[in-house]
């Protein structure tokens, strides 16, 4: 602390008294000093005081400034109340076909709860809730509302209007928790391939979706992955070429009276599945229960996946270009055909008794569809080539398709598989597949001769080729039959003027629940095609479940009859949408 100087010091006063000077005025010059100091002092304090509180303001004002932006700047958020443990997370990426379309999104409802001691009136509440909700009890809620419960869960989700109905009750111990669900806004379109959803773990504030069945299932941890943002997961799937075709599938399976449908059309050289309709089908946005003893009478039952059958004649044509692919025959090569065909005790003849002349060609052989024939060629190739064939073609393994359900329909092979099953399995009998399975073999056959691998999911890349399963020019043979087959032979209905379609029919009688036999007036239909057979782009196969055809004198229940028309009505309709311009011959003037 400094020291004052004194008014009147003493040293100075005596030098001027001794030399005449007033003493009065040292005092008065060091009393001007002092409250000159003091001054000084006060104003510096006061300078300090005014530039902290400046501060103070433009801090605050800066603090002020960057939190009006902050909140201007993020997206307006409901208050949250503070919760502990684990977050659940809502978000779930949405799903859309090969053009961006919406096939699965989001959509914000709200769930109703109840608390009952903050009820007012519980027996009116109880009442109203009644009428609004059908199906909830009036006596089971009075019995909860008036209980000890302190928390009630009514409905985990329900619509604006019934949102609307119950606000309109007007009692506060009814209350609305928000939460998003899935919605599926084309109703059944590709139900089976998206499956569906279903609420995991619950809160007040929201709820975890979690994939049920389908892509949705097999794809659940993609779509509640929060690094995926909002990228959606993009299928294979044209959503023009999907209604098309399960609208004419409806159509045929009806006008046919058939119990179930299902097609599958696949681009031949990336796997790439373009549509696939089973029917009957249902709606995802309301997941029908089930409660027969057929699973295969279930809406949810996918029968391009999940159903197992013989599929017939198709078979054929992998006979034929397996003995050509081994060398040991051509599409000229000529082959036993006379009736029956005899194996041990067992005598293999041709539909309806036909006898198509002492020999056949291997390509009339397709376009006859001889059983006897195919029983020659099958024979020939011998048991360990042929299942060493098939199974190049995927047929001992379930489809690698990105469907939680596909997995479980592994191909019905023959347990001891003898030379009579390879004779059996040459013409479809005996080994039981999917339709989906059957387009994945066409394709591999067809496209050039290199396997393929079904998928659900757009390809983005180069089209990566897969190990050959016959050479280039059986694959173009194996066209060729096809084609003939559809020119001149059990296939006629399916041309398609412009398209140059291809294909082989199946019909195989329905074997019977319990095992014991096969129906006589049941089959299983199926038309395995591919267009343009020249220059392949895609394959579609048809399968309809006990279809008949009733315009003629007597029911015709053979694929040429039920599922080849059907088939051939998809293709006139969904080619131009594919982008594939018709070729059509113009005759030359003067003609």
């Amino acid at each position: 602390m400094s020291m004052r100087t004194p008014l009147r010091p003493l040293a100075r006063i005596l030098k001027a008294r001794s030399s005449g000077e007033n003493p009065d005025a040292i005092e008065r010059e060091n009393l001007r000093l002092r409250h000159e100091e003091m001054r000084d002092t006060t104003r510096l304090r006061a300078e300090g005081r005014l530039l902290v509180l400046g501060l103070c303001f433009v801090s605050a004002f800066v603090v002020v400034g960057l939190r009006m932006g902050q909140v201007a700047a993020s997206n307006p958020e409901e208050p949250r109340a503070v919760t502990t443990g684990t977050s659940i997370l809502a978000q779930r990426s949405d799903i859309v076909d090969r053009n961006g379309r919406i096939l699965a999104t989001n959509r914000t409802t709200h769930s109703l709860y109840a608390q009952p001691q903050e009820l007012i009136d519980p027996l009116f509440a109880a009442k109203e809730l009644a009428k609004i909700f059908p199906d909830l009890s009036e006596e089971r809620l009075l019995r909860d509302f008036t209980g000890s419960r302190k928390f009630l869960w009514i409905k985990k989700q329900i619509a604006p209007e019934q949102q609307q109905a119950v606000h309109d009750i007007g009692d506060p111990g009814l209350l609305f928790g928000p939460r998003e669900s899935r919605l599926y806004p084309n109703g059944k379109l590709a139900a089976h391939i998206l499956g569906g959803t279903k609420f995991g773990r619950e809160g007040v504030m929201s709820a975890e979706i979690v994939g049920q069945s389908g892509i949705e299932r097999y794809r659940d941890e993609y779509l509640r992955d929060p690094a995926n943002g909002d990228k959606p997961l993009q299928l294979s799937l044209d959503l023009s070429v999907q209604s098309t075709m399960r609208e004419v599938l409806f159509g045929g399976m009806h006008l046919l009276n058939a119990k179930g449908a299902a097609a599958v059309l696949m681009d031949v050289y990336t796997g790439e599945i373009v549509s696939m309709v089973s029917l009957p089908d249902f709606d995802p946005n309301g997941r029908p229960t089930f409660a027969g003893q057929n699973a295969a009478d279930n809406p949810r039952f996918n029968r391009a996946v999940q159903g197992v059958y013989e599929l017939g004649s198709t078979f054929k044509i992998f006979a034929a270009a397996q003995a050509m692919e081994l060398g040991i025959m051509t599409p000229d090569t000529m082959i036993p055909a006379t009736p029956p065909f005899r194996w041990g005790k067992h005598r293999i003849g041709e539909f309806e008794g036909h006898n198509y002349g002492p020999s056949l060609s291997l390509t009339d052989m397709i376009v006859k569809s001889s059983n006897v024939a195919t029983a020659h060629v099958a024979q020939e190739i011998g048991v360990a080539r042929q299942k060493a064939f098939l199974q190049s073609l995927g047929f001992f393994d379930a489809t690698p398709v990105e469907l939680t359900e596909a997995s479980g329909a592994k191909p019905l092979l023959p347990p001891n598989w003898s030379e009579l099953s390879t004779i059996t399995i040459g013409y479809g009998h005996g080994l039981s597949a999917s339709p989906l399975h059957l387009a994945t073999a066409y394709s591999s056959l067809l496209n050039g001769g290199t396997r393929v691998t079904p998928t659900l999911i757009k390809h983005n890349g180069p089209i990566l080729v897969g190990p050959r399963v016959v050479r280039p020019e059986v694959s173009a043979a194996a066209r060729s039959m096809l084609r003939a087959v559809v020119g001149e032979g059990t296939a006629s209905f399916g041309d398609v003027r412009g398209y140059k379609v291809g294909g082989k029919t199946g019909t195989a009688d329905k074997p019977r629940e319990n095992g014991k036999g096969y129906y006589k007036d049941k089959t299983i239909t199926t038309f395995a095609s591919v267009f343009p057979a020249d220059v392949p782009k895609y394959v579609l196969v048809v399968t309809l479940d006990e279809a008949v055809e009733t315009s003629g004198a007597k029911p015709r229940r053979t694929a040429g009859w039920t599922s080849v028309p059907v088939a051939a009505e998809v293709i006139r309709r969904v080619a131009p949408i594919l982008g594939l311009r018709p070729d059509i011959e113009t005759l030359a003037l003067g003609q």
